[in-house]
């Protein structure tokens, strides 16, 4: 298990690496006091798995996920219990309360190993974070039904949710599976695992029937790769 620790506290990271000493499963391959330090060692190292302080001095540990193409394991450290509910809304994996006690990191290190281990015939896309105003969530990019461009940013459709992600619909197309998410138009990049059924349109292209019930256009040139993508 491969571990990275970022918090702005020297002690704090210090006494954390001690407590994991007495877990042989656990390499510690990265630390980083700041949210830039601690992106350029997420990106460069790929841990499974990152503790993560959520107030830095160059900003919080969700600016920092936000960040992210992809979001990693995390259990939140934080000395301020109010974070606590915000992390689980996050979905985060833990959360753990300084000064931390080891049957506590023990107990989320299980949940982590529990929930990590593989599910048979089960493809994913990884994780991405989302922090839209005070709520965050993270999100299997497989659940993603709908991305929606809104200028600069795009609305994210997902369960009953649909925040806005400050991303741009190109920069996400270049990170998705092109064998599940297409580029239907302009503005839309949709979760093929989603269409429910296809029309065509009186402009030419084809309308798309997404099982939330949402209809979305598909211009006429992407159609014509789309038939092709499932032989239509």
């Amino acid at each position: 298990m491969r571990v990275a620790i970022i918090d702005d506290e020297r002690l704090a990271r210090s006494e954390l690496r001690r407590l994991l000493d007495a877990h042989p499963e656990v390499e510690v391959v990265a630390e980083a006091a700041h949210v830039a330090d601690g992106l350029h060692a997420i990106r460069h190292m790929a841990p499974d798995l990152v503790f993560l302080d959520i107030r830095m001095p160059d900003g919080s540990g969700f600016e920092l996920l936000a960040a992210l193409e992809r979001a990693p394991a995390v259990i939140f450290t934080t000395a301020y219990d109010q974070f606590a509910l915000k992390a689980f809304d996050a979905n985060a994996l833990d959360y753990l309360l300084k000064p931390i006690e080891p049957p506590r990191l023990a107990q989320a290190l299980k949940k982590y190993s529990r929930d990590a281990a593989p599910t048979p015939q089960k493809a994913t896309d990884g994780k991405v974070f989302i922090q839209d105003g005070e709520r965050c969530w993270f999100v299997d990019v497989e659940q993603i039904v709908l991305f929606e461009s809104e200028g600069n940013y795009t609305r994210v459709y997902f369960d009953h949710n649909r925040p806005l992600l400050l991303r741009s619909l190109n920069q996400l197309e270049e990170r998705l599976d092109p064998q599940h998410f297409m580029r239907v138009s302009r503005r839309h990049i949709v979760n093929l695992r989603y269409v429910r059924s296809v029309e065509p349109s009186p402009a030419g292209g084809l309308v798309l029937q997404l099982e939330s019930g949402l209809n979305v256009d598909m211009s006429r040139r992407r159609a014509v790769q789309f038939k092709q993508l499932k032989r239509l």
